[in-house]
């Protein structure tokens, strides 16, 4: 569904230090950095029309929003656990723990507050 998404943050620094750590535990690569601006995943192309990519810029702090956040998808309920675990170690906020959710009976997901207050999530799918 998505093919590209762009965010802002006001402490970049921090920023960068969380994101990294996150797409680590979740295998996705980082793609490039310049002062203004960090990017994950990959692009889509011709030859790639799947390929999904995050982009990260420096700017203001962005407003409050309750329902507003982004989810990643995730191999496996362990990789769920690390990015959890990678997030807070690198200066997120726990959001709701790791485990089962209700959406369906093998949703299980994990919810971090990224330092500007970012809501983020990883889910696994798989029933195993």
């Amino acid at each position: 569904m998505l093919d590209h998404v762009s965010i802002t943050v006001s402490d970049f620094a921090a920023a960068e230090r969380f994101y990294d750590a996150i797409m680590k535990a979740l295998e996705i690569v980082k793609v490039g950095r310049s002062d203004r601006w960090l990017g994950y995943g990959e692009r889509a192309d011709a030859e790639h029309a799947d390929r999904v990519y995050l982009a990260i810029y420096r700017g203001a702090k962005p407003d409050e929003a309750s329902s507003r956040h982004w989810c990643f998808k995730a191999k496996s309920r362990t990789e769920v656990d690390a990015f959890w675990r990678a997030g807070i170690a690198a200066g997120g906020t726990d959001d709701g723990l790791p485990g089962l959710r209700h959406y369906h009976a093998a949703y299980y997901g994990a919810f971090l507050r990224d330092p500007d207050g970012n809501k983020v999530e990883a889910v696994c799918h798989r029933a195993v």
